[in-house]
């Protein structure tokens, strides 16, 4: 029986890995290999599935789209045990400035169309979201664009940065002292 589900939010293609939009995937991949070896494909659900933590934890990271995120969730909440409110879904955010992270309790979707269509799908608002900030291109027809190319070099160390203070907080996570993180990211 799971506790918690862990969600990373991308695209599907290898030519969108490492891209601002594929980020909550990425860290959702990388920082789960402390954990277990490998995800294993669940087509039924479109999704990339791994366990941990003696079966407590579930993580995945949606084959299809981005703005079709909703299907595979909606999916996974009628097939698992799972009750959206233990779920942590994790994203690129334009709002927030370059390798800001933000741990948010429900809400609305805020423009992001991956969370847009889970909110659709799922017909439930109230799942917890660590927000990863992208930076915005700041002209709003650049938006696309920007949130589907790669980070710069520059950039990267800044994500990287981030990427080290979201490992610190990752048991406090899955432990759901979200209070906690949220002391700790919100006063960097």
């Amino acid at each position: 029986m799971y506790n918690l589900c862990i969600i990373g939010l991308g695209n599907p293609s290898p030519k969108y890995d490492n891209s601002r939009h594929n980020i909550g995937k990425d860290w959702v991949i990388n920082v789960s290999k402390k954990f277990f070896k490998e995800f294993k494909e669940k087509s039924k659900l479109e999704a990339l599935i791994g366990e941990s933590h003696d079966n407590k934890i579930l993580w995945v990271v949606p084959t299809n789209y981005m703005n079709d995120s909703g299907k595979t969730i909606s999916k996974l909440l009628r097939s698992t045990n799972i009750e959206i409110q233990n779920c942590i879904v994790i994203h690129d955010d334009l709002d927030l400035n370059l390798g800001s992270i933000r741990l948010k309790e429900g809400g609305g979707h805020g423009g992001h169309n991956g969370l847009k269509d889970i909110i659709e799908k799922t017909g439930k608002n109230n799942f917890n979201r660590i927000r990863i900030g992208i930076s915005h291109p700041g002209i709003k027809e650049e938006v696309t664009n920007w949130v589907l190319n790669k980070f710069s070099p520059e950039e990267k160390i800044v994500i990287n940065n981030a990427y080290v203070a979201f490992e610190q907080v990752f048991e406090l996570l899955i432990e759901k002292k979200y209070q906690d993180v949220q002391k700790i990211l919100h006063t960097k």
